[in-house]
Formats: structure tokens, sequence, C-alpha cells
């Protein structure tokens, strides 16, 4: 019997997601709801609809169990991200949804095809001070002194420790 190399046709499409997407700071700063959106997005994506991909606030509430501010939440995430973009805002009253296009898919056009834009590319997390950094002590998590005594008035130097848990011998503080 000759190997078969491709996708079986049972398994129908399947969305990519290539490691540099994957490992990327914007990926990782991605609430859970807004992978949820991308992915079911993803999946109305045929290989020449991208700027056309149509998905309410409500259909993916219903289709992902969620909220429908929840469905908004993650579509704000996701856009200031850098994964969809709103190309056309939908209509309530008209029944129409939201158009989207997928950032990291090319758009088809009368004329030829885009190529993707991938945005989510320029994204960069806001600095935010956390644990240790907030100290004036430039991010040292321990003091080189320790406080001593009732009153703490005087200082006594941090003993280092050898043959931490790494074996290595050196000087762990």
């Amino acid at each position: 019997m000759a190997k078969r190399h491709g996708k079986r046709p049972e398994e129908g499409q399947y969305a990519p997601l290539p490691y540099a997407l994957l490992k990327s700071d914007a990926w990782r700063a991605l609430s859970g709801p807004a992978v949820k959106v991308f992915l079911e997005l993803h999946t109305r994506f045929n290989g020449s609809n991208n700027a056309d991909l149509r998905l309410s606030y409500a259909e993916a509430a219903k289709a992902l169990h969620m909220g429908k501010a929840t469905v908004q939440r993650a579509f704000r995430d996701l856009q200031a991200k850098g994964f969809v973009v709103l190309v056309n805002k939908g209509n309530f009253y008209h029944r129409h949804a939201h158009e989207w296009r997928i950032t990291t898919k090319g758009v088809h056009r009368v004329r030829g095809k885009e190529l993707p834009t991938h945005d989510w590319r320029a994204y960069r997390p806001a600095k935010t001070e956390r644990g240790s950094d907030t100290g004036h002590d430039r991010g040292r998590a321990v003091p080189h002194e320790n406080p001593s005594g009732a009153a703490r008035t005087e200082l006594e130097p941090v003993k280092p420790v050898r043959g931490g848990p790494h074996g290595s011998g050196t000087e762990h503080l």
C-alpha cells in the first residue's frame, strides 16, 4: 500500500498556527475567549473570503457558549493585538454581521492577492511594574542586608548559600 502524504479528505480544512505566532507577545497576551473567537472566525475562512468573514457577537456567543459582552471584549482584544481588523461594521436592524479580516491571511481582490499584513507582529506589551520590580532596589528580590534585632535598626549581611538546589556550588542570593 502506498504512503499517503498530506491531509486525509475526511479531515477537511485546518487552521495552521505557526510557532512565530504562538510564541509572540501578542498571542500570549490574548485572553482565553479571544483565542476561541479567533479560531471560530478562522473556521469561516475558505481560502478566498478574507475581509468578508462574517461573525456577529450573538452568533459567536451562541457557538462558543459565552456571553455577548465577553465576545465583544474578545473582539476588542483581537483588534488591539493585531489579529483581526473590522472591515465593515454590521447593522443589527438590517441583520448584517460585522465583516472581519484575519491579518494572518491574504486578501483576494479582483486584481490579484494582497499579502497578509501580520499586524500582530507590531504589538508591544505595556510595561507594568509587578512583584520585586516595584521597589527601589532595582528589581533585586533579596536585599544585600537583612534587618536584625527587635527594633530592626542594625543591618547584618545576608549569608550566601553554597551548594544550592542545583548543586552548582555557587552563591545564591
